[in-house]
C-alpha cells in the first residue's frame, strides 16, 4: 500500500480542515481503499459561534460526497455535545437519528451528515478516517475472519462484529471502544465493513491507515498470487442487446447495459466453481445498493428475477416500515462467452457497479487463496438493501430524464445540427454515440458519451462503431443521422460524376447501410425504436446548383419512407426533418454569409431571418425538434416529413 503523504504539498497542521481535506482526496485517489462515495473522514475543532460561544464541532463528510475529489465545502459542522448526548441513548431509529444529526450542524444549508457522524464524534481522537479497504475486507469475509485480523493486528486494533452501519453501530462500538483500546490502539476494524484509524491529526491518522492496509496485503501475498487468462473476442451484438432488452423489461424501464473484459475478469469467469463463489454476497453490505446480493450467473434473467421475488418473500419481515419492493433485474451478470456485464439505469449506475464487482472479483479470488469467502447472511444484506434511509431516499427521488437508459447514436456528431442533436438528447438524459469522421468528435467523452471517429461510408468502420457502442451501453434506441455534405454549386450541365458519386454515398447510401444495420438493435429497444433522418428543404424545393446535394437528400428521404414502412411492425418510428438557412453550422462561415446576405440587398441579420415568419433557424431549434420526435409527444407519428425553416412559400 503506498503512502502517498508529501510534506511539501500537505496544508500546515494550523488548518486541520484543510489538512483532512488533503487526507480524504490520498484515501479517495486508491480504489482499493475507496470507491464512488465510499468512506468517510472527520476531524474535531473549536470554533467561535455567532455569540462569541466556544463551540466543540465534529467536521464530518457530508453524504453524497466523494473523497477523491473533497473539498472543504464537502464536510459538515456538527455540535459534539449535541453527538454525544446522543450516544447516551439505549435506541433510535435510524431516520429519527439523521433528522437529530441534520438538526446539530451549524450551517443549516451544508450537506447532509454521514450516517456514521456518530460513530466519528465517539472515538476520542481528533481526526478520524475510515475505508472499506480491498485487503482488510478479504481477511474479514471468511470464515474465521476475525482470528485472522487478530493474527495480523494483535491487540493494535479494536475488532467490532458486524452490525448494521447507523445508530446501532455507534451504540456497539461506543460500548466496545472504551472496554478493549488502550494507549497502543491505532485502529478499529468493523468486520466485513472497513477500518477506522485515528490521531492527533490527518497525517498521523492517514499514516496509520496506509500502515494497516498495508500489513493486510503482506499477510495476502504469502498465499495468493493474481490469475489472468487470455481476453476473449468481440461479442455478437445483437445477443448483448437482447440480453438488454430481457433486463429491461424485467426492471420495467430501460436500462444500460455495460461490458467489461479483462484478463483477471477472465480468468474468474473460468473458474470452475464460478455459480457458487460467485453467488455468496457483497463484499460489504453497502454494495448491494449498487450491485443487488447477488449477480446473474448465466444469462436467464427470468429465472433470476424469480429468486429475486423469493428472497424479499422471505427477508421482508425483517423491514421496520412498509417496503417500496425494488426491481428483480439483476446489475450484475457474470457469463463466461460474454464477460462481466453491469446494468443500470444511467451510465454512471453500471459504472458504478462495475468498479464495485470489478474490485469484487479480487477479493473473492484473494479470499479463496487463503481460506474461502464468505460474505454476511442474506438477511443483513437484505437490511442494508432495504434500509429505511434507502427506502427513505426511494421516496423523495424525482423522475429521471425523458431519455434515462436509452442509447442514441448520431452521425455528424461534431458540428453543426448533429452535434445539437447530440447534446440536446444526452440533455435530456440519453447515452449518446457519436459519430463523425472530424476527430474533434471524442472531445467531451464522459461515461454517458462516446464520441468515434468514423467516415460513415466506411462500412467496416460503421460496424465496428455499433459493436464499441453496444458494448459499452448494450443497445441503440435511437439513431439519427445527421451526417452530410454539400458540394460545390454545379449545373447539371457541367455535372462532376466525382463529385455526385461522393455526395450521394454521404448523404443517402451511408444512411441506407446504418439502417440496415442498426435495425436488429433498434428492434429490440425496450421502448420501440426511432429514427430521425435530417434531410433538407431541397429534397422537396430543390434549388440551382445543386443537383447532387437535392438528389442525395431526395433519394435519403425514400430510404426513410421505406424505413418507415417495413418496420413499423417491429415498433420503430422513422420521421424526417427538412431544415433550411440554418447558419451556425460549418457550411456557413461569416465571409459567405455577408456575400450571400450583399447579393440580395439584405444584412447578415436580415438574410438570417429570410422566411415567412422572420425568425432565426438555428442547430439548436432543429435538436429540439429531434429530441421531441423521438419523445412520447410524437409516440403515434412515423412517416412524417417535417419543415424547419420558418415558412417557406416554395415548400408550402
Amino acid at each position: 500500500m503506498l503512502n502517498r503523504w508529501s510534506a511539501e504539498d500537505a496544508p500546515d497542521r494550523s488548518d486541520p480542515v484543510a489538512q483532512l481535506v488533503y487526507a480524504s482526496r490520498l484515501l479517495g485517489a486508491d480504489t482499493g481503499l475507496v470507491l464512488h462515495g465510499g468512506g468517510n473522514t472527520s476531524v474535531k475543532t473549536t470554533v467561535t459561534d455567532l455569540t462569541g460561544e466556544p463551540v466543540e464541532v465534529l467536521h464530518v463528510k457530508g453524504s453524497g460526497s466523494d473523497l477523491a475529489t473533497m473539498d472543504a465545502s464537502g464536510f459538515t459542522a456538527l455540535r459534539l455535545a449535541r453527538l454525544r448526548a446522543l450516544l447516551r441513548l439505549e435506541r433510535l431509529a435510524d431516520t429519527s437519528m439523521m433528522n437529530e444529526l441534520r438538526c446539530a450542524r451549524l450551517d443549516a444549508t451544508a450537506p447532509d451528515p454521514s450516517v456514521e457522524s456518530l460513530l466519528h464524534a465517539l472515538l476520542p481522537h481528533p481526526a478520524v478516517l475510515h475505508s472499506h479497504a480491498d485487503a482488510l475486507l478479504t481477511l474479514t469475509n471468511q470464515p474465521e475472519g476475525r482470528r485472522l485480523v487478530e493474527e495480523v493486528y494483535g491487540d493494535s486494533v479494536v475488532v467490532v462484529p458486524y452490525v448494521m452501519p447507523g445508530f446501532d453501530l455507534a451504540r456497539v462500538c461506543a460500548e466496545l471502544f472504551p472496554a478493549q483500546a488502550h494507549p497502543g490502539t491505532v485502529g478499529m476494524v468493523l468486520l466485513n465493513h472497513g477500518l477506522f484509524t485515528f490521531g492527533a491529526d490527518a497525517e498521523e491518522a492517514y499514516h496509520r491507515h496506509i500502515e494497516l492496509v498495508g500489513r493486510a496485503e503482506e499477510r495476502l501475498a504469502r498465499r495468493t498470487t493474481p490469475s489472468r487468462a487470455a481476453g476473449s473476442g468481440p461479442v455478437d451484438r445483437v445477443r448483448l442487446a437482447r440480453l438488454r432488452a430481457e433486463i429491461s423489461e424485467v426492471a420495467g424501464a430501460p436500462m444500460v447495459l455495460s461490458r467489461y473484459d479483462d484478463p483477471t475478469v477472465r480468468a474468474f469467469l473460468g473458474r470452475a466453481d464460478l455459480a457458487a463463489v460467485a453467488t455468496r454476497g457483497p463484499v460489504t453490505p453497502d454494495h448491494v445498493l449498487r450491485t443487488k446480493r447477488v449477480p446473474l450467473v448465466g444469462t436467464d434473467v427470468a429465472g433470476y428475477a424469480e429468486e429475486y421475488r423469493r428472497y424479499v418473500a422471505e427477508h421482508q419481515g425483517r423491514a421496520r416500515a412498509p417496503l417500496t419492493v425494488l426491481d428483480p433485474a439483476p446489475r450484475v451478470v457474470l457469463d463466461p462467452e460474454l464477460g462481466l456485464l453491469t446494468a443500470g439505469r444511467r451510465a454512471t449506475d453500471a459504472r458504478m457497479a462495475q468498479d464495485i464487482y470489478r474490485h469484487t472479483i479480487d477479493v473473492i479470488s484473494a479470499a479463496e487463496a487463503i481460506g474461502g469467502y464468505q460474505a454476511l447472511p442474506a438477511g443483513d444484506i437484505f437490511d442494508v438493501e432495504y434500509w429505511e434511509l434507502e427506502q427513505a431516499k426511494l421516496r423523495r427521488g424525482g423522475a429521471l430524464p425523458e431519455f434515462a437508459g436509452e442509447v442514441a447514436v448520431v452521425t455528424g456528431a461534431a458540428s453543426g445540427i448533429g452535434r445539437a442533436c447530440a447534446e440536446a438528447l444526452q440533455a435530456r438524459g440519453a447515452c449518446v454515440v457519436a459519430l463523425d469522421r472530424d476527430p474533434s468528435v471524442t472531445e467531451g467523452d464522459g461515461v454517458a458519451r462516446l464520441g468515434l471517429q468514423v467516415d460513415v461510408t466506411d462500412a467496416a468502420a460503421v460496424d465496428a462503431a455499433l459493436d464499441r457502442a453496444v458494448e459499452r451501453f448494450g443497445g441503440v434506441d435511437i439513431v439519427v443521422a445527421a451526417a452530410g455534405i454539400f458540394p460545390a454549386s454545379q449545373e447539371i450541365a457541367g455535372l462532376d460524376l466525382q463529385a455526385w458519386h461522393r455526395t450521394m454515398a454521404v448523404n443517402a447510401e451511408s444512411v441506407a447501410y446504418l439502417f440496415s444495420r442498426t435495425h436488429p438493435l433498434l428492434a429490440l429497444a425496450p421502448r420501440g425504436g426511432r429514427v430521425v433522418v435530417v434531410a433538407s428543404r431541397n429534397a422537396v424545393a430543390p434549388g440551382p446548383g445543386a443537383v447532387s446535394y437535392s438528389a442525395s437528400k431526395a433519394a435519403v428521404v425514400q430510404v426513410a419512407r421505406v424505413a418507415a414502412l417495413e418496420w413499423a411492425s417491429d415498433g420503430i418510428r422513422v420521421n424526417v426533418l427538412h431544415p433550411d438557412a440554418v447558419f451556425d453550422t460549418g457550411l456557413w462561415t461569416p465571409e459567405v454569409l455577408a456575400a450571400r446576405a450583399a447579393h440580395y440587398g439584405l444584412t447578415v441579420e436580415q438574410y438570417k431571418r429570410r422566411n415567412l415568419l422572420g425568425t432565426e433557424i438555428t442547430s439548436a431549434r432543429v435538436a429540439d425538434l429531434t429530441a421531441a420526435l423521438c419523445g412520447e409527444t410524437f409516440a403515434a407519428t412515423t412517416g412524417a416529413q417535417i419543415p424547419v425553416d420558418g415558412g417557406n412559400e416554395r415548400v408550402i
